[in-house]
């Protein structure tokens, strides 16, 4: 069969659907059917799932033209999703095209949630398609005589690709693709991503660099202008002296009536806590949304959370309040409009979350931006130029993740074995590893024969044997029971089920908010007022409370996003365009806020760089506006108070958010003496964070993840998990062993490297200060603070008191500003 006739079968298809391929589909199977790998660039509800579904089904159909009458078993293709719960659409949307071609293949799933006779059954046949996640896919290569499985395998997509890259599940996927290649070599690989930034280096990331597998491959883009419409929601009053929260549930009046013109709305909040918080009060104030409104976030019960997406579908509720949990994939097409609490941080975040509504290809997706505080009015401006201009972020992949590999490598050692030599040169053309030295490589052989230098007493760690012909092997049947376990690279805090005394699972919560509670306490999650107990058998056990006890919302380390580097620069472009007088209809609904800032300072412009200093009855306050995000901020403030710290004796407090940071002193700073050193000077900046941060704190915490990827500390049998805490000595001793006797040991290296550079973003820190430097520095002393800083000093606020006192000493200190 020629590729018009199989073009022909494609179209029919599409026509017998009442639709009609897109360009990009095409452009997509006749790559495929020419042999090459790729990356195929299309945004959500587009059809990119049947561009290469299809691709597969018609190289199947050309290699057997009698496959109508005679199927040929074996696995054809696997399909890599980052979600299990995308698992169950992909193979309904498989199976269906297969079924109306009469192709007789199959379909099957294999996933974390795949049951054990399921995976039995798979072990004897495997379907056609095999729609998996990435450890799942790791665990195939675990199993015995996996080559075999994999030889006649002619396509591996991985859908999100732009999710899994640069995260370690992507290094995970990287390596995945570097054996693959060598046991299916007939194996085409693609990858689906989203618009970002670098599409050129995703593709080059997925296909291993300069490879011969990029070398032939191609770089697919759909071009489809999906149109986006963002509306802000301006309240009709506008404080002169914002902070975070005051706005948010202030407008849960607007909310409902959006929920109540709409088929179907998401409301996105940025973390769980917020989650919970935004579902009760819109149930509080509108009991009438019950039955008809829903929740949905990481930690809720799974069952609930398919409840939940499957009553979407089905067109059964009006609203869902949730989290990042729904911004991947599921194709919900009754949902018509979104609405976003609070600053996304991020412009491919809010497009992704955009693209939720009119999820269908050829409609109107509608995005409500809803700001929690009046500065983000800006955030709102600036991301409705990013969306019509289509400014993305990157995504940075990783170098050299050690952890990944030793782990890679103990999953082969577990299954057939390796022999270096070969495992070295597949590992190189990855981009992860391209520049991995021979001196590294053998560190980490020695380190999974031998533990380390410094573990070689310790049998413990010595995993992996090497046979006479030079096979490295696990042969220990624990060894290997507990490397298959732990197969992964998400590290979470631990976590405890949530159950009621009376039986029927709730959901999982962190063990440190838990650790708070005594018994009696009342706290809200899952939409539900919980009284807690006990714990037991690392079950939460609760009770439903009384109605009018007050409670606690349930919190989560790590709720706080930070703004993108893109985002930075949208902001600040905004705000400099505060002093034009073309405003947008945000910044003009600001006008109040910056008069008032006007008044006490000013509203800086492009070339101009904020300080502000004023004094309180809390002391003297250094307020500076770098507007690049709380991450970076953190690192700055650290580093500027270190530096004045020497000039003379000195202590700070510090708060910041995504707009600056404050030095809170009990005696006055000397500026001048700022300027005068320079003190916002790039040199000695690595330095100067591991003094002034606790960057060996920093680093410890992170060693924790990098030894359990690694399985350097054994995080315990299905529902017996370790306790955090003793997960935490155990790896902090290992932490303390390499520091003090191996301190060349890579996984301690790379403690540091990812400390330095994914937690305080030291290459951002830089590339700021050399901002600040070009910028005219000009320092205004107020005589109280201004719209500005206020944000900065109630958040500092926030940490000590309850919500109700925080609004009633805000007020207190607004109309004294106000005077």
């Amino acid at each position: 069969m020629n590729n018009k006739q199989l073009f022909g079968i494609a179209e029919n298809w599409f026509q017998s659907q009442n639709w009609k391929h897109f360009p990009f589909q095409k452009e997509t199977w006749t790559a495929f059917l020419q042999g090459k790998n790729g990356l195929l660039n299309a945004p959500t509800g587009s059809g990119k799932t049947y561009a290469l579904w299809f691709s597969i089904v018609l190289n199947y159909i050309k290699q057997n033209p009698d496959y109508k009458t005679k199927h040929k078993p074996g696995l054809k293709a696997i399909w890599i999703t980052p979600l299990r719960a995308l698992s169950i659409e992909i193979k309904q949307a498989s199976e269906r095209v297969v079924a109306d071609l009469e192709a007789q293949m199959t379909v099957g799933i294999r996933t974390g949630d795949t049951s054990t006779s399921e995976r039995t059954k798979q072990k004897t046949k495997m379907p056609d398609l095999l729609i998996s996640t990435p450890e799942s896919l790791q665990l195939l290569l675990a199993s015995k005589e996996y080559a075999k499985t994999f030889a006649n395998c002619s396509a591996i997509v991985i859908d999100e690709w732009h999710e899994l890259l640069g995260t370690k599940r992507g290094v995970q996927m990287e390596l995945a693709l570097s054996r693959l290649k060598v046991v299916a070599p007939q194996m085409r690989i693609w990858g689906i991503s989203a618009t970002i930034g670098n599409l050129e280096l995703a593709q080059e990331v997925l296909l291993g660099y300069e490879s011969d597998a990029f070398k032939n491959s191609v770089l697919v883009k759909a071009n489809i202008n999906k149109k986006i419409t963002v509306k802000s929601i301006i309240p009709e009053k506008m404080e002169t002296f914002p902070w975070r929260g005051h706005m948010g549930l202030h407008l849960v009046d607007e909310v409902a009536k959006i929920i109540r013109k709409s088929k179907t709305t998401l409301i996105f909040t940025n973390t769980r806590s917020q989650c919970e918080l935004w579902f009760q009060s819109l149930l509080e104030k509108y009991p009438e949304f019950a039955g008809e409104m829903a929740m949905h976030h990481g930690s809720i019960a799974k069952e609930t959370r398919v409840w939940v997406e499957n009553a979407i579908k089905n067109e059964e509720l009006k609203a869902v309040v949730c989290t990042s949990s729904l911004d991947l994939g599921v194709d919900f097409a009754p949902v018509e409009t979104i609405v976003q609490v609070g600053g996304p941080k991020g412009v491919a975040r809010f497009l992704q979350r955009a693209g939720r509504s009119g999820h269908q290809p050829g409609k109107e997706s509608v995005i409500y931006f809803l700001a929690t505080h009046a500065m983000e009015l800006i955030e709102a401006s600036a991301l409705k130029k990013a969306v019509a201009e289509t400014i993305v972020e990157d995504r940075i992949p990783y170098l050299n993740s050690y952890d990944v590999l030793i782990q890679y490598l103990n999953t082969l050692a577990v299954s057939d074995g390796f022999f270096p030599d070969v495992i070295y040169n597949e590992v190189i053309k990855t981009f992860c590893y391209q520049n991995l030295t021979i001196e590294n490589w053998n560190w980490i052989l020695n380190f999974i024969v031998s533990g380390s230098q410094s573990l070689q007493a310790y049998d413990e760690f010595k995993k992996v044997e090497i046979n006479e012909n030079g096979l490295y092997k696990i042969n220990s049947r624990m060894v290997a029971m507990h490397h298959r376990m732990q197969v992964g690279t998400i590290v979470s805090d631990a976590t405890l089920n949530v159950k009621f005394l009376s039986g029927g699972y709730i959901g999982s919560i962190e063990e440190w908010f838990i650790s708070k509670l005594t018994r009696g306490d009342t706290f809200t999650f899952g939409g539900k007022k919980l009284e807690f107990y006990a714990i037991k058998n690392m079950n939460v056990l609760v009770k439903k409370a009384d109605a009018k006890k007050v409670s606690k919302t349930v919190s989560w380390m790590g709720g706080r996003m930070t703004l993108s580097a893109q985002m930075s620069e949208l902001l600040r472009e905004e705000l400099y365009n505060a002093n034009n007088e073309n405003l947008t209809p945000e910044l003009k609904a600001l006008k109040p806020i910056f008069d008032r800032q006007r008044k006490e300072s000013i509203v800086p412009n492009t070339n101009e760089f904020l300080i502000e200093t004023f004094k309180t009855r809390e002391g003297f306050h250094a307020i500076f506006y770098p507007f690049e995000g709380r991450f970076v901020h953190e690192a700055l403030a650290s580093i500027l108070s270190y530096r004045i710290s020497l000039l003379s004796p000195i202590s700070f407090s510090l708060a910041y958010n995504d707009y600056g940071f404050e030095l809170l002193s009990d005696q006055e700073i000397d500026m001048q003496a700022v300027f005068d050193n320079n003190f916002f000077s790039t040199e000695f900046v690595h330095q100067d964070l591991q003094k002034s941060l606790n960057a060996t704190e920093m680093a410890r915490r992170k060693f924790r993840d990098i030894a359990i990827i690694a399985g350097l500390v054994f995080t315990g049998m299905p529902g017996k998990p370790i306790k955090t805490k003793h997960l935490q000595s155990g790896s902090q001793l290992l932490f303390e062993v390499f520091r003090d006797y191996e301190p060349d040991n890579l996984l301690l290296q790379q403690a540091y490297i990812e400390t330095f550079e994914h937690q305080l973003e030291e290459g951002r820190l830089i590339q700021s200060l050399e901002r600040i430097n070009n910028q005219e520095i000009v320092w205004k002393p107020c005589e109280r603070p201004t719209p500005f800083s206020f944000p900065i000093i109630t958040d500092r606020l926030r940490e000590k008191l309850t919500s109700e006192t925080l609004a009633e000493r805000i007020k207190k200190m607004t109309a004294s500003y106000m005077k």
